[in-house]
């Protein structure tokens, strides 16, 4: 690698744990395997929490969510109960490793990485990421590639409809937008000699999410079907494809590293947190009983009465009414740290439907964050390592539910994301120990002769300069 003019290549594959790149579909991968052969590889631990947004900001950003002021896809506004927000590349409050480059005269291509719309000026191209609104034009910086982007690829989607029922549909656009990505991907990495070429790429997320319990036997839910279990695989068979033609292209003297923002698992079931909530006393509702599978906000809430209430997701986000902040709030902000003594004992007690303990974890922002910026939620709670889902949703007579309540989905976020990073101290080929999703910024600075700034919270990892 020359001294002189470093050059860094990032390939993002969303969702991508030890298991599925490293194990189960790497007979599947054989560009892929010779590209680890060159590397460095082994577990990348993510962040909290384990979710595409915010942990791609969190990995070029060297800082955490709450310094960020992101948690998760959706946020509460302020002062509201129902009202939420998607954040943006607008929503940041720290500048990201392309932002850094860019400032020091780098050439950077950026395409993908969330939150990326709209599009941030960067010196050189920006595509915005799969959260892009449907329609829009305004998706690419400068605004002049944007036919060229579309020629390259055959079209350009961002993202797909997963929780579908129609899995033949989801698993042919998930095919179809990776080769779209890859063609523009190679496409623009011949127009010039980049000094930072980051991809990101959601399709392996989706295709988990869709068909994990067909190719996974210990899925609580397995299912023994052929044609879905040879769908996965040829998705991964030709994803490796598209990649090795990229491969082709790029000299030896670059360095490449292969990163996920979180891995994947297979999804236990749901914990249907606001009917525990209710039946715990903490959350009220007026009324009769809400059908099955009804959202909190098409309920008749009694905020008079209520303390407490929750989100789903991958992690339940928990929500105090309190007075001064919430319109009908009824806890009063000097009862707050009592509450949520209560609150999370009562929680760490919670067990599954056989009885055993959901092993809940429960995390107060501010005491896992440097700073706690944005609109937080209260509490963040993951149940049994998040293999467990939080349902939001009400209505049911059982506390826990074997789907997913908003929509087919095989899958979860697990905390173990992989690295494979070439030209490393250790040489080629080398399984190295664990690494922290935070550093991988800081490094790619380090190694393109950027130093990271003294405030920055992730670290030059030693091993990869």
């Amino acid at each position: 690698m020359s001294e002189e003019k470093p050059r860094v290549v990032v390939l993002g594959l969303d969702s991508c744990s030890p298991w599925t790149l490293f194990d189960r579909f790497l007979p599947f991968t054989p560009r892929l395997k010779e590209l680890f052969d060159r590397c460095q590889r082994g577990t990348l631990r993510t962040i909290d929490p384990p979710i595409t947004v915010p942990a791609w900001a969190v990995m070029f950003s060297g800082m955490d969510p709450g310094s960020l002021g992101i948690y998760g896809f959706r946020h509460r506004k302020p002062g509201t109960y129902w009202d939420q927000y998607v954040p943006s590349s607008r929503t940041l409050m720290q500048p990201m490793v392309w932002d850094r480059l860019s400032r020091v005269g780098k050439r950077v291509c950026v395409m993908g990485m969330p939150p990326g719309y709209p599009p941030p000026a960067v010196n050189g191209v920006y595509i915005s990421d799969f959260l892009t609104p449907d329609g829009a034009t305004d998706y690419v910086h400068p605004i002049g590639l944007k036919d060229e982007i579309q020629k390259a690829g055959g079209g350009y989607t961002f993202d797909v409809t997963f929780r579908a029922d129609d899995r033949d549909r989801v698993g042919r656009e998930v095919l179809e937008m990776t080769r779209q990505h890859l063609a523009v991907a190679r496409h623009l990495w011949k127009k010039e000699k980049w000094d930072f070429f980051a991809l990101h790429e959601i399709g392996p997320d989706r295709l988990h999410h869709t068909f994990w319990k067909y190719f996974d036997p210990s899925h609580p839910r397995y299912e023994e079907n052929p044609k879905y279990r040879e769908l996965a695989e040829d998705y991964y068979r030709r994803l490796d494809a598209e990649v090795g033609l990229w491969l082709d292209d790029i000299p030896e003297d670059v360095r490449i590293f292969v990163v996920s923002d979180h891995g994947s698992q297979a999804m236990q079931g749901c914990f249907c947190i606001n009917e525990w909530l209710i039946q715990q006393g903490y959350l009220k509702l007026k009324g009769s009983r809400p059908k099955p599978a009804t959202q909190l906000e098409q309920t008749d809430v009694d905020w008079g009465k209520t303390r407490a209430w929750g989100a789903g997701g991958y992690y339940a986000r928990i929500f105090y009414n309190v007075k001064g902040r919430e319109p009908k709030g009824t806890l009063a902000p000097k009862d707050v740290p009592a509450f949520e003594a209560e609150l999370t004992q009562k929680m760490k007690g919670i067990v599954g439907p056989t009885g055993r303990s959901l092993d809940v974890d429960v995390r107060v922002p501010k005491s896992i964050y440097r700073e706690v910026r944005g609109d937080s939620p209260d509490l963040m709670v993951y149940f049994a390592n998040a293999a467990w889902r939080s349902a939001g949703t009400l209505g049911y007579d059982t506390l826990y539910l074997a789907e997913n309540d908003t929509g087919p989905d095989d899958s979860v976020h697990s905390f173990e994301g992989v690295y494979a990073v070439t030209g490393t101290a250790s040489g080629r080929g080398t399984v190295g120990g664990e690494q922290r999703l935070i550093d991988i910024g800081p490094t790619i600075l380090k190694v393109l002769g950027v130093e990271p700034p003294n405030g920055m919270q992730g670290r030059p990892i030693p091993a990869f300069l």
